[in-house]
């Protein structure tokens, strides 16, 4: 089994959603994470925190600068992952659809680097 990474594409200027409207994304995203547990797919995942609160470390001159805020202002940013074992980019895909379909956001599916294989 190959390991991929599922993205969460999030708009950085979206409006979220209505009480009423979360329940419901979150009813499914929870019967996602379910399946992925049930199937024995999932390695990790989580969401994040807005890039508002991120801090970026950068190496300059031997030492380390900190800076608030994202690495990179955007239209989209990282809301959340998962990682997830699948037999192939199809069966990767597979998980990338149910997600995009629960969740109501963009899924990027990406293959690790190389032998990462569990």
């Amino acid at each position: 089994m190959k390991h991929y990474l599922l993205s969460v594409v999030t708009p950085a200027d979206g409006v979220p959603p209505a009480p009423g409207e979360l329940a419901e994304i979150m009813r499914r995203v929870q019967g996602f994470h379910r399946e992925l547990e049930e199937a024995g797919a999932c390695v990790f995942d989580g969401g994040l925190s807005a890039p508002a609160t991120a801090t970026v470390v950068r190496a300059e001159d031997g030492d380390t600068v900190l800076t608030d805020g994202p690495y990179t202002e955007g239209e989209e940013y990282l809301g959340g992952l998962s990682i997830i074992k699948a037999a192939g980019r199809e069966a990767a895909l597979d998980w990338g659809r149910k997600a995009a379909l629960a969740i109501g956001l963009p899924i990027e599916v990406r293959p690790f680097e190389g032998n990462v294989d569990g």
